[in-house]
């Protein structure tokens, strides 16, 4: 009788530790999201209201559109892959993605699986879409396959169902919630589209000083001194061919400047630069498939 009180007993102990070690989990990617929205409060100067806090997605959506007419340039043919590369990078700031070890073979960047550390929602829909197709899919896949599924670049029909579709309307959509754009209705000749005018232009006003001043008054020379969103977000915004967009207004000394400091950042080696102190693969992973 006393085995089984005992047995029952340890049997109690082993189930509150493991709602413990669930709560503790819990409670770290709570403290991970709360972490990333106390430092993105710290980086705007004015203190933006919770709306107008923007992912990497929207930032970068944000710099290529139009601000009278509210889409993005018809001769871009890069933005769709640069913002599935920045879900990705979104979900490892976030504490969701992660690569898989690299092994005793020193696996590079490009070749390494991307791995979901944990499913718990981030109260984004397309992150979440994105987050569950990775955490679905068995055998894993790299970031450079993730890049070309979520954007429907695959010969594989199987493959066809990861494509998030309609991802600059829903972005846009959230940007409107936000309070950052509105939403018309436009006439071209044959059919009618709907696009989103900028109608807080202090919003994107700070978002373009904010990538001037990280390569101009607040360069630091150092990637690994950079904040890892700001890094981010000049890379996709290169790689989506909406980077020039945030330099247009500059005088051409300081344009020829920030070009130069922008070609330093895309000359860095990822690897290299991803087995340093506190950097996170698999932004540079990312990075990696877009500068190869």
């Amino acid at each position: 009788m006393t085995s089984l009180t005992q047995r029952g007993s340890g049997l109690v102990q082993r189930r509150t530790e493991a709602s413990r070690s669930a709560a503790d989990k819990e409670r770290s990617l709570a403290e991970e999201d709360e972490h990333a929205t106390e430092c993105a409060d710290a980086r705007d100067d004015t203190g933006d209201s919770k709306e107008a806090r923007l992912t990497l997605m929207e930032e970068v959506l944000l710099l290529g559109l139009k601000d009278r007419e509210g889409y993005t340039s018809f001769w871009n043919d890069c933005i769709s892959s640069g913002l599935r590369g920045c879900m990705l990078i979104e979900l490892a700031l976030r504490g969701r993605l992660q690569l898989e070890a690299c092994g005793m073979r020193r696996k590079g960047l490009l070749a390494r699986k991307v791995i979901c550390k944990s499913d718990a929602p981030t109260g984004d829909v397309l992150l979440d879409e994105a987050l569950k197709h990775i955490k679905d899919t068995q055998p894993a896949e790299t970031v450079q396959s993730w890049i070309e599924l979520l954007s429907g670049e695959t010969w594989n029909p199987l493959k066809l169902h990861y494509q998030l579709r309609n991802v600059r309307e829903r972005l846009a959509k959230n940007l409107v919630e936000k309070g950052v754009l509105t939403t018309e209705k436009q006439n071209f000749l044959l059919f009618d589209m709907t696009t989103h005018p900028l109608t807080n232009g202090n919003i994107k006003q700070r978002l373009i000083k904010k990538v001037q001043e990280a390569v101009l008054d607040k360069w630091v020379n150092d990637p690994n001194r950079m904040d890892k969103r700001l890094l981010a977000l000049i890379f996709l915004a290169h790689s989506s061919d909406v980077l020039e967009n945030a330099f247009a207004p500059l005088l051409d000394d300081q344009y020829e400047l920030a070009m130069k400091r922008v070609r330093q950042l895309l000359e860095l080696q990822p690897e290299g630069e991803s087995a340093k102190p506190n950097a996170n693969e698999l932004l540079w992973a990312v990075i990696a498939a877009f500068t190869k």
